[in-house]
């Protein structure tokens, strides 16, 4: 199985950028699609964003398109989440979490995901 860790988090004003990476360790990251959810206090947690095991595919939520980037470093068994833009809204817990495929599909939905990090906590000032 794969061990996911989250990075990066942390406070920023609104406008401000983060980026969020994942650490992967256990099995390579090519064998994986990989997502990030997020989840705020009091409401489910929700897709960010996704992408396949090879990069050439990815999925934005609507909130988050035109300011957020997902990407993948295979051989780093790192997973990115570049955050520009930040909207107070943001605040969350941010997660990722993979799924073991390598047909080529970007997975939104967190039920068919396998393994999950521990989280890493975003906070935008307004």
């Amino acid at each position: 199985q794969v061990h996911l860790v989250e990075s990066g988090g942390g406070l920023v004003q609104a406008g401000g950028s983060l980026r969020l990476s994942c650490a992967a360790s256990g099995r390579p990251l090519s064998n994986y699609a990989m997502g990030w959810f997020r989840q705020a206090p009091g409401k489910e947690r929700e897709v960010v964003a996704a992408i396949n095991w090879s990069g050439g595919s990815t999925y934005y939520a609507d909130s988050v398109k035109g300011r957020f980037t997902i990407s993948r470093d295979n051989a780093k068994n790192t997973l990115y989440l570049q955050m520009n833009s930040l909207k107070p809204e943001d605040t969350a817990v941010y997660y990722c979490a993979a799924k073991a495929t390598r047909r080529g599909v970007v997975v939104s939905t967190s039920w068919e995901y396998d393994y999950w990090g521990q989280g890493t906590q975003v906070a935008v000032s307004s």
